[in-house]
């Protein structure tokens, strides 16, 4: 059988397809002390988010031949040692879609319509509840999508549903395309910032996307406007979101990513009320988990089986890959 390790528990209806087919090694997470301490057999891994696989991590596996990602993101994965050492890396873009995409509404929601200071009012026994609340419409505001992959084409949907003008930013779509979501393309992140009164960031986390919201970017921003992130946390400079609400430039954000991640408990993000934070669980609804762990794991099994899978984010490693692994 093949050797499959898993970073987090097996979902249940995985293991029971997986019998006779595989033998299921891990979780990493019954080891915090070292995650990594019963991946030695693996010839695949099926990676979350609390691992970083670099070459020495790779190398506690001298059998493996994919990592696949249970999400989109693949930055914890270094693709040139994985390249180095013929191992096919997959991520899982369909799955997260409709999970994420509504999180992203929901923050969008909570931070417009104030939730955290309403509910702290509440508790504070207070009386004029009405008169002290400040929250906004979306409906009739814009929305300007800094990327436009398959979350942020859900998010315009739904936007545009809600009323809600929509704008994005992204070289890589054509404006044909951004039009068929009714989105209005703008030239640059400069003028889509200066424009939108509630920003959502929808792109990878890259060398060249790190800290895309920066200080710069957030004097750019419209006055009174909100972030929302479901991304990735190191898109945004936490420090220079901080001065932007503490100046009362921002109305709020609203965070599902962070940087690090989790925020240590005496962060002050986590303490203001204009702002409101959960622990990168956008896609972690139960229909969204099944499908990133469905995924993930018949990609595996197709690398196994030396088949190329959909999902292949190292193209480059296949024609390295090693010979078909037998399932004995």
């Amino acid at each position: 059988m093949f050797q499959i390790w898993f970073e987090r528990d097996v979902p249940d209806h995985i293991a029971a397809e997986l019998e006779g087919v595989a033998r299921v090694l891990g979780p990493g997470t019954a080891t915090p002390q070292d995650l990594l301490s019963s991946v030695g057999p693996a010839q695949a891994v099926i990676a979350s988010s609390l691992v970083t696989y670099d070459g020495p991590a790779m190398d506690r596996a001298p059998g493996l031949r994919v990592i696949a990602r249970t999400g989109i993101g693949y930055d914890k994965v270094d693709l040139a040692a994985a390249g180095n050492r013929g191992i096919a890396v997959c991520n899982a873009p369909d799955a997260p879609t409709t999970s994420t995409a509504e999180h992203t509404i929901a923050l969008m929601l909570a931070v417009a319509k104030r939730l955290p200071a309403a509910q702290e009012a509440l508790r504070g026994g207070g009386r004029d509840f009405f008169a002290a609340h400040r929250g906004f419409e979306l409906g009739g505001r814009c929305l300007g999508l800094v990327g436009v992959g398959r979350i942020g084409k859900a998010v315009a949907r739904m936007a545009v549903g809600l009323e809600m003008r929509v704008i994005a930013h992204d070289p890589f779509i054509d404006d044909s395309t951004m039009a068929a979501f009714g989105i209005e393309p703008v030239d640059s992140l400069a003028a889509l910032l200066a424009e939108a009164d509630v920003v959502s960031l929808h792109v990878p986390l890259t060398n060249e996307t790190r800290h895309l919201i920066d200080g710069t970017a957030i004097q750019q921003m419209k006055p009174a406007s909100m972030l929302i992130n479901t991304a990735r946390g190191g898109l945004v400079d936490h420090s220079a979101l901080l001065k932007g609400l503490e100046s009362g430039a921002l109305f709020g954000a609203g965070l599902d990513v962070t940087d690090p991640e989790p925020l240590p408990p005496d962060h002050p993000l986590l303490h203001r009320l204009d702002v409101v934070v959960t622990p990168h669980i956008a896609a972690a609804t139960g229909a969204g988990k099944a499908r990133l762990y469905e995924s993930a794991v018949d990609q595996a099994l197709l690398v196994l089986r030396g088949q190329r899978p959909p999902h292949l984010v190292n193209p480059d490693v296949w024609p390295l890959r090693t010979p078909t692994l037998q399932e004995k």
